[in-house]
């Protein structure tokens, strides 16, 4: 074998057993699937009165707190730090309280207290179930109904309740059924409310303050729930699943022109409309990896 056939043939094989020796590294090697460890959990948005915050809850160490914020996320300030949760909050028109849900007695009870965290009030009974506390437009009154998740998956009856802040005397709206989600229509004459119809369906019910007159606005094979109302009176927005996944939508007051606001994916609920009618705000939550994310989300109407 001449020289210069043995150089050749030297580098051949060094370039073979690099090549070989790279391929059993790169097989032993292979980069791990990475997946996320830290999962977020906020929700239940609720704009103050001059649309300028956002009242909201944070899961803290195994507990939710309650947080303002200003209306483009900036500036979150934590207002309550106690060792029991604090959910769905509203803010009262005047601006000078929240109601909200706690367990702090080992039941869910509905409780107000100014908007600094102080003055804890408690309104429903202390050994009920009581959820979704929101107020009267004249801020004198709140409406919230019975916990329907005693005994998931199966709904037990829920009525609907309206306390009087001033005399605490509390009287039943609606009863028979699963009845939850109420909340008072601007002008304080109707409430909007979610009615199970059978164990499958859900759907959004207008009705006279008083609770008379029930009548199904959504009316829809689909499950259809957490509605509010505009704040000139005319819509109602909602979560609905008709696209397959919950998302959130809104519909004239009689049912009509139900149109989707927001193609979002995963579980979109509790829609909150902004003062001026332009702005809502609601809670998603995804499945990620290992656990479950909650985000604070915002779709805006622009001219409609």
């Amino acid at each position: 074998m001449s020289l210069r056939r043995a150089l050749v043939w030297m580098v051949a094989v060094t370039t073979l057993w690099k090549i070989a020796t790279g391929a059993a590294m790169s097989q032993s090697e292979k980069p791990v699937l990475a997946y996320q460890l830290t999962h977020v959990d906020n929700g239940e948005p609720f704009p103050s009165p001059d649309g300028k915050k956002i009242v909201f809850e944070s899961k803290v160490a195994g507990f939710y707190q309650l947080f303002t914020m200003n209306s483009d996320g900036s500036e979150i300030a934590q207002i309550t730090r106690d060792p029991w949760n604090h959910d769905t909050p509203s803010w009262s028109p005047d601006g000078k309280k929240f109601a909200f849900v706690s367990d702090q007695n080992q039941h869910s009870v509905v409780y107000i207290m100014n908007i600094d965290g102080t003055g804890l009030e408690r309104l429903s009974p202390e050994n009920a179930e009581s959820i979704h506390p929101n107020w009267s437009p004249d801020s004198t009154k709140v409406i919230y109904c019975a916990d329907d998740d005693l005994a998931p998956p199966k709904k037990n009856d829920a009525s609907i309740y309206v306390v009087d802040l001033k005399t605490k005397a509390i009287k039943t709206l609606i009863t028979g059924g699963v009845n939850t989600y109420p909340s008072f229509s601007p002008d304080g004459k109707k409430i909007v409310l979610r009615k199970m119809i059978g164990d499958m369906n859900s759907e959004v019910f207008v009705a006279n303050a008083d609770g008379t007159a029930q009548k199904n606005v959504s009316n829809h094979i689909a499950f259809d729930g957490w509605p509010a109302w505009s704040p000139d009176g005319k819509r109602i927005a909602f979560s609905s699943n008709r696209r397959s996944n919950y998302q959130i939508h809104i519909m004239n007051e009689d049912g009509s022109g139900v149109r989707l606001v927001a193609n979002t994916e995963g579980r979109a609920s509790e829609p909150r409309w902004s003062p001026d009618g332009k702005t809502i705000y609601f809670t998603n939550c995804r499945s990620v990896d290992f656990g479950r994310d909650c985000e604070v989300m915002v779709a805006r109407l622009g001219n409609d």
